[in-house]
């Protein structure tokens, strides 16, 4: 195991406490910095108070916490058709992690309806800091997704993909428990890349997220308190013809206190067509590595199948 948090790249996109203006020469550089470090590792750490600030991250924990400690018949109210996002809090699978999915909060009135069902004498502080928090983390990922864009000097008409492979987003709300064996890491999530375009997680305090490096080593992640971690899912992967790496991540925990966080998984709408940008193949270097193919189809086949999905449903 690596804790050499220095191997991770770590970026504020605010300069003198303003963000970045796009097309100036410092977004270009720091475009450049986004794409390499997605391309090398696959992720990493972000401070950006300006877009989201602190005191919206507390106010989401504390909410959090108050969520998770309802009654287990209370959440087991919170069902949905689609997977991964009903109420998950006894997986044999997982059965250190409880967790709630929430569809495309910023878009419609789900934030309302979640609070309601889980407080029916409504709960309008937390709905209203479920709202900004997700619609943050989707201007978040928009800005990574356009970053990458002006990273391969791509033509500005792919922005479009970049609006498109977060225009269905939906956010998770998770909670980690403490093993009865908590003198050793214990693995509370097992290995997997994510089926998403990016995904953006933030913690409160207690650490536990790894990434697997290229050269097959754990790598533990040291988030500050005000900090982010960007990981590129297997969608971005294939947009990008397999430049961008997916990385494989796991939560493993070990002390004597639950860790709760709190991500943003942008997707594409089912319906989307991911292809790879002929700017982005070269036969020489990068011959074409994956197929064109519908996100829909994809997801359902992640369910089924989440190991090596991406390389077995569309790899040339």
């Amino acid at each position: 195991m690596e804790s050499e948090n220095m191997a991770i790249p770590w970026f504020d996109f605010c300069k003198g406490g303003m963000r970045l203006e796009e097309g100036s020469e410092e977004w270009k550089e720091m475009s450049k910095k986004v794409r390499e470090a997605c391309e090398n590792h696959g992720c990493f750490i972000l401070k950006c108070d300006e877009i989201i600030p602190k005191s919206v991250c507390e106010e989401m924990f504390h909410h959090m916490k108050a969520l998770f400690d309802l009654p287990e018949e209370t959440k087991q109210k919170y069902v949905t058709p689609r997977p991964y996002r009903n109420y998950n809090g006894k997986n044999s699978v997982i059965p250190l992690c409880e967790s709630f999915g929430i569809d495309d909060i910023p878009l419609s009135d789900k934030a309302e309806a979640f609070t309601n069902l889980m407080w029916p004498q409504g709960n309008p502080p937390f709905c209203e800091t479920l709202k900004t928090m997700s619609l943050k983390m989707v201007e978040l990922s928009f800005l990574v997704l356009k970053m990458v864009v002006e990273g391969y000097g791509l033509p500005e008409h792919y922005i479009s993909d970049a609006e498109n492979m977060k225009k269905s987003s939906y956010s998770r709300l998770i909670k980690y428990k403490v093993s009865e064996s908590n003198n050793e890491c214990e693995t509370c999530l097992p290995p997997h890349t994510d089926s998403s375009s990016l995904t953006i997680l933030c913690q409160k305090d207690v650490q536990g997220l790894h990434v697997l490096s290229k050269t097959e080593k754990w790598i533990e992640l040291e988030i500050p308190h005000d900090g982010f971690v960007v990981l590129v899912g297997d969608i971005l992967k294939a947009w990008s013809n397999g430049r961008l790496h997916a990385v494989t991540h796991r939560v493993a925990l070990r002390g004597v206190k639950e860790r709760y966080s709190f991500g943003l998984f942008a997707n594409p709408k089912e319906e989307m067509k991911i292809e790879v940008p002929d700017e982005l193949v070269d036969n020489q270097i990068h011959p074409l590595r994956y197929r064109p193919f519908n996100y829909g189809e994809y997801f359902n086949y992640f369910v089924s199948n989440p190991m090596e999905a991406l390389e077995v449903f569309s790899s040339i």
